[in-house]
């Protein structure tokens, strides 16, 4: 299925060009203080305090490609157990990418990326990598959260 010019956040992720479909940005803000959680995988940077609530901050450059970036924003993301921030380098904009959901290019993501990536698509000649709401980070991770936020 074909999706042409799906309105979406644009970022960096390292050298890696991103986006995210507007209906799952909540809205984008300066880096917040990040705490680290013990036992999470090395892309969960930690849990902030956005808005009055515990939030886990995902690396998003770490994540895809596993090396660290510089943090210039924070993306306010919607997801299955809640919201969460992306931690990203700069934020382009809204920009139209072309995405096609068929040319996801399964076998050269790898499983994990593959589950957080709806498609690849362009921004004139560079590629983007439309990012589907996080569905990566484990069940773990989110009750180590639910049970810092609880006894704080």
């Amino acid at each position: 299925m074909t999706t042409a010019g799906v309105q979406s956040l644009v970022f960096r992720a390292g050298s890696l060009l991103c986006a995210l479909r507007l209906d799952e940005v909540i809205e984008t803000m300066r880096p917040l203080a990040t705490h680290p959680l013990a036992g999470t995988p090395a892309y969960v940077s930690g849990i902030c305090i956005m808005r009055g609530v515990p939030t886990l901050v995902v690396d998003v450059a770490r994540l895809l490609g596993g090396g660290q970036a510089q943090i210039a924003r924070f993306i306010a993301v919607r997801s299955d157990q809640g919201p969460m921030a992306f931690a990203t380098g700069e934020i382009s904009g809204v920009l139209p990418v072309d995405a096609d959901a068929a040319a996801r290019h399964e076998a050269l993501l790898g499983d994990a990326q593959a589950r957080l990536i709806a498609a690849v698509g362009t921004i004139d000649t560079e590629p983007v990598l439309l990012l589907r709401s996080m569905r990566l980070v484990p069940d773990e991770v989110w009750a180590a959260a639910a049970n810092l936020a609880g006894t704080s």
